[in-house]
């Protein structure tokens, strides 16, 4: 007890001497000639890193969204990809130059107004606040900053994207600015969503940013069953933020001695799924509503609603390991 307490005693009475000479450099700062002059300068010039900041940040803006019209009016998947990712880095140089030119600026200006010879102690104080401050302010800032890199060194996402993120239940959208600190989203009802990137745990990003959906349909008459799919296909709107592609009939087989298989496959934003899982689906079943009879129903059964994203199917199949029988 009595070692805790001198120790203590100690730390206290070194925390005082730090704070006194320290609090004599700023003294004596102060009453040098043109002192107050000397800050007005430094103030001066922060203001003049920051405009300028600024413009180059608006440079970076608008090389950006040049770089977002190539990648949405480039037909090659890969080439998308690779502009995209160039929007990313170019998301996150914005506020890494911002911030860049102000420290840069403020520092050498400090250097050149600031007295050539400080104390040991000052710079001991000036660190032990540093470190309080850190831990205590930019100590978020920090594991944001950290989170941000690895998620742009692993690639998780890029400008574009559409993402759900963990472990939120309802924040999803398209990704409009990604940095090392913060990102951004804008959802399907228009709303802006910032989330700290240290909040986020894990990502699903949806492939080329839509969901696709298959609907299988059983019938006797194929000709008959197109005309009636067609029409309700029809009445579906198409738009980037509903069906980004109209169902379409893909795919006609023999299905035993006297059905085909017809299935349609169309693409929607995520979240608007209800419009071919839903909708699409029921005005099929309405179609033999009240018909008791299969033999006069224009579909034997109830369509089968399915996801059908080529890639997971590929994956699925490699992962399956389903044995014959012999």
């Amino acid at each position: 007890m009595l070692q805790n307490t001198s120790v203590i005693v100690i730390l206290l009475q070194v925390m005082n001497t730090v704070i006194d000479e320290a609090a004599e450099d700023v003294i004596d700062f102060f009453t040098q000639p043109n002192a107050y002059r000397s800050v007005l300068i430094l103030i001066a010039a922060i203001l003049v890193a920051y405009i300028v900041s600024r413009f180059l940040a608006k440079g970076i803006i608008l090389l950006a969204q040049w770089v977002a019209l190539r990648s949405e009016s480039v037909s090659d998947d890969a080439k998308a990809v690779k502009l995209r990712q160039v929007e990313t880095y170019l998301s996150i140089t914005v506020a890494v130059v911002r911030a860049a030119v102000v420290a840069i600026v403020a520092y050498v200006v400090w250097r050149l107004i600031s007295p050539v010879s400080s104390s040991g102690a000052a710079a001991i104080g000036a660190s032990a606040f540093f470190i309080v401050f850190a831990g205590q302010t930019l100590g978020m800032v920090l594991r944001d900053i950290t989170a941000g890199v690895i998620m742009i060194t692993e690639q998780w996402f890029h400008v574009g994207d559409y993402i759900k993120i963990e472990p939120f239940l309802d924040v999803t959208g398209v990704v409009e600015r990604f940095t090392l600190r913060s990102t951004k989203l804008r959802s399907l009802s228009g709303e802006v969503v910032w989330v700290h990137n240290q909040q986020i745990q894990a990502v699903h990003v949806t492939p080329n940013g839509v969901r696709t959906v298959a609907i299988d349909v059983f019938t006797r008459d194929e000709e008959k069953a197109r005309s009636v799919l067609q029409e309700i296909i029809s009445t579906l709107p198409t738009s980037a933020s509903l069906l980004s592609k109209a169902p379409k009939i893909t795919k006609v087989e023999r299905w035993g001695s006297d059905m085909y298989r017809l299935t349609v496959v169309g693409q929607t934003v995520p979240g608007r799924e209800w419009l071919i899982e839903n909708y699409f689906a029921n005005a099929i079943k309405e179609v033999d509503e009240g018909k008791r009879k299969k033999a006069d129903r224009v579909f034997i059964y109830d369509p089968i609603v399915r996801n059908a994203d080529p890639v997971a199917e590929k994956k699925f199949k490699r992962a399956a390991r389903i044995k014959k029988d012999s």
